[in-house]
């Protein structure tokens, strides 16, 4: 690697990453950046991940590595061989890690090797690989008030979380037809099965009313998308242009599908929070049940208890479902003037903070 700062960036928050990615090519900081991560949505399959696709259209060199979490003896093992490799072979200043058990072979192996790290946590209450990284890690970088005690205090910076530029941003990508209040369904980049099951129980009803925008993601295993645009494909010419079924919205999309909506229904993640938060957008959160340390269901809560939203748990039914978006939409107003109470949370200078201890000393 040849620059003035060399930079590993890796994690399982890819998100977050390309934001800090974008404002570090936006303002041209003089710095050569190479992204370790997951190529494939998974193993077994060979279709490109969210995060392969949105960084090798930056011109960013991807390496992917292959490896498990630390109770994965022999994969973990594996990976922090080849995360030496890497981190041997490309000589980094700095690496920021975005958590998560593919951060953490990354970040010992530069630690063993005297490498600056700097961590950020999105959550609340941090996962096991982020705790090990975080005491290796020079700065640890969080986006709640509430996870400072779980880091040494000398280390902690309240940076708060970066969020991709691309959001507030109007494109004009997406048309959709007027006359109805809509609705964006998503289950993340990989979507999320147990959401396109409620989803696919109740389209039919939800068109009677409402415009649906749906990412529903790409895994081959449950063949969602398939199954999705069978019963779009059978719909009458009128409820087929109120239903844009989609696998994945790239980053020059989400801002006009976030503008052009006018409820959200999706998982908890951080970023989905905190976007939602800067975007004053009403949400039904649907948590994902094995989220770790239940942050999901966590960040959920926090927006149902500000009356900014609604909480359903994915046990329920499609019919169930149905019942709390009516009651959603038609309170929409009420949620977005409470969502000013979690304004607190919301810190638009989370990117600038995070690349100004990347490139001090």
């Amino acid at each position: 690697m040849q620059g003035n700062k060399k930079i590993i960036i890796t994690g399982g928050h890819a998100t977050c990453a390309l934001a800090v990615i974008d404002e570090l090519q936006k303002n041209q900081h003089k710095c050569l950046i190479v992204f370790v991560g997951r190529r494939y949505v998974n193993a077994d399959e060979h279709n490109d991940s969210f995060e392969y696709q949105e960084i090798t259209a930056r011109k960013i060199p991807f390496i992917h590595l292959e490896t498990g979490r630390a109770m994965q003896f022999f994969k973990f093992i594996s990976g922090l061989i080849n995360s030496f490799s890497i981190v041997a072979r490309h000589k980094p200043d700095t690496i920021l890690s975005f958590g998560g058990y593919l951060a953490l072979p990354i970040a010992i192996a530069g630690w063993i090797l005297g490498v600056k790290i700097v961590t950020h946590e999105q959550t609340i209450e941090p996962g096991t690989a982020n705790r090990i990284i975080g005491v290796i890690a020079t700065k640890v970088c969080i986006s709640f008030p509430e996870t400072k005690k779980f880091f040494a205090k000398e280390k902690v910076v309240l940076t708060g979380n970066p969020l991709r530029t691309s959001i507030f941003k109007r494109e004009e990508k997406f048309v959709l037809p007027k006359g109805r209040q809509s609705i964006y369904i998503t289950g993340g980049s990989l979507g999320s099965h147990a959401i396109n099951i409620l989803i696919e129980e109740i389209i039919r009803d939800l068109l009677k009313k409402y415009t649906v925008v749906h990412q529903c993601g790409n895994i081959d295993e449950f063949g969602d998308y398939e199954r999705l645009n069978k019963i779009r494909n059978s719909l009458s010419l009128e409820d087929k242009k109120h239903y844009l079924l989609k696998k994945h919205l790239m980053d020059n999309e989400i801002g006009d599908v976030y503008a052009k909506t006018d409820l959200v229904i999706g998982r908890s993640g951080a970023n989905t929070f905190f976007e939602l938060i800067a975007l004053e957008k009403p949400a039904i959160f649907i948590p994902l049940p094995w989220s770790a340390k239940d942050e999901q269901k966590k960040h959920a809560m926090i927006f149902q208890n500000a009356g900014a939203g609604e909480v359903f748990f994915q046990e329920g039914s499609g019919r169930e479902l149905l019942l709390i978006i009516e009651k959603a939409i038609s309170s929409i107003d009420k949620y977005k003037a409470n969502i000013s109470k979690l304004k607190h949370y919301y810190k638009p200078h989370a990117k600038d903070e995070i690349i100004k201890l990347l490139l001090e000393k």
